[in-house]
């Protein structure tokens, strides 16, 4: 379950916005969230706010920058048609 409070979003849990989990072990599908964010062209820092009352805080903030470095990948410039067109 997401700690996100779904109050005019798309995801999240209504009844659970403070009860926090881990990157990865929620419900929010980051993958799309970066797929947005690369969508409109974001070139900003990405960082992580961790919090999850049931886990060791050094190992859940090290496990979640790792789950977000796993997740993030490079938007592509070109449309469609032009990905896969031979330079």
């Amino acid at each position: 379950t997401s700690g996100i409070l779904s109050s005019y979003l798309n995801f999240g849990t209504p009844g659970r916005g403070w009860d926090f989990r881990s990157p990865g072990r929620g419900d929010v599908k980051f993958e799309e969230v970066i797929r947005a964010l690369n969508v409109i062209k974001y070139r900003g820092p990405l960082s992580v706010e961790w919090k999850d009352a049931a886990m060791d805080r050094e190992h859940g903030a090290a496990e979640a920058c790792e789950f977000v470095k796993a997740i993030d990948f490079p938007s592509s410039d070109r449309v469609i048609d032009e990905a896969f067109t031979k330079k």
